[in-house]
């Protein structure tokens, strides 16, 4: 259970990072983040 668990956090994150990663500057700036920003936003989503 522990490895799907894992595996569904680790899927969550690419996920948040890649559509995050799609926006435009002006768009991430818009929501306060900035490009440096993701995977920090991206690890506080799991």
């Amino acid at each position: 259970m522990n490895l799907v668990r894992n595996y569904r956090n680790w899927r969550r994150y690419r996920d948040t990072v890649n559509e995050l990663s799609r926006l435009s500057n002006r768009e991430l700036n818009d929501l306060g983040i900035t490009r440096g920003d993701i995977q920090t936003v991206a690890a506080k989503a799991i």
